[in-house]
């Protein structure tokens, strides 16, 4: 695959941004369809709290996992703002949920726009990004989550002592968050009351993460407003090692005919 590192300019946030982009690259040894390759399903990689947009690729097989598959990959920076406007003035959501797919489509016209094939995942916060974008918007058919952070706001001890309250206050309405737009129950229940198409969720947790009864309480809460999950929870901490080896599982199960490469063991 092509691997290519792009600054751009973001009028969201009125700054330079970073984004890594991944791209199937035809070679002797590839037979992909032209038609497919000028209309590619895309996949928007977001990572969570301690990381950037290098992460996925630093820390996972991603793009050895992917070479066979003709499919791009989108992996922006959201530095430390769970994907939201924040009370300090810098919209995220904005850049991202609504800004960035224009620009992709902008730099990358054979990179689809259409909601069928777009894709959206990420870990911990990015997993809480992921569905948070992919349930306040109608981009996105897929949405995957690895030990997702669903409840960033006054819900969970652990989470919460990785930064400061100020810094919590700074990104987040902490007394406002139940059924504002950055509560996901809320989101969900605005999809399902405006009759948009839900898009299909996955989520994986580790029974050892912290974030486990977290995310067992949120698939249950999915499930009584009527919106199924494709969860799977096994044994598992919260770590780079356990999504890597999930992320093959999501692979699987999104809709881009993924190819998995040949192992004789």
């Amino acid at each position: 695959m092509a691997h290519l590192k792009i600054n751009y300019f973001s009028n969201a946030l009125l700054k330079d941004c970073q984004m890594d982009v991944l791209l199937p690259q035809t070679t002797n040894d590839t037979t992909w369809d032209k038609n497919l390759l000028n209309d590619l399903p895309v996949i928007y990689l977001l990572h969570g709290m301690s990381d950037d947009n290098t992460s996925w690729l630093r820390k996972t097989r991603l793009e050895r996992l992917l070479k066979n598959t003709a499919v791009a990959v989108v992996m922006p920076n959201a530095d430390l703002s769970w994907y939201a406007n924040t009370n300090y003035g810098l919209d995220y959501y904005t850049d991202i949920a609504e800004e960035l797919p224009k620009v992709i489509h902008e730099f990358f016209p054979q990179i689809s726009s259409k909601r069928e094939k777009n894709f959206i995942m990420g870990a911990s916060m990015g997993g809480y990004g992921a569905y948070k974008i992919a349930l306040s918007t109608n981009q996105f058919s897929y949405a995957a989550a690895l030990s997702g952070a669903f409840y960033p706001s006054g819900h969970n001890e652990i989470l919460e002592s990785f930064r400061p309250q100020n810094y919590w206050n700074g990104v987040f309405n902490q007394d406002d968050f139940d059924g504002s737009q950055d509560d996901l129950i809320h989101l969900a229940k605005q999809k399902l009351a405006c009759t948009e198409e839900v898009p299909k969720l996955f989520d994986w947790c580790g029974k050892q993460d912290f974030l486990y009864h977290d995310n067992q309480k949120f698939i249950d809460e999915l499930s009584q407003i009527g919106i199924q999950v494709d969860a799977n929870f096994t044994n598992g901490k919260h770590d780079w090692y356990y999504w890597d080896k999930f992320l093959e599982d999501i692979l699987s199960w999104l809709p881009i005919d993924y190819l998995p490469e040949e192992r004789l063991c």
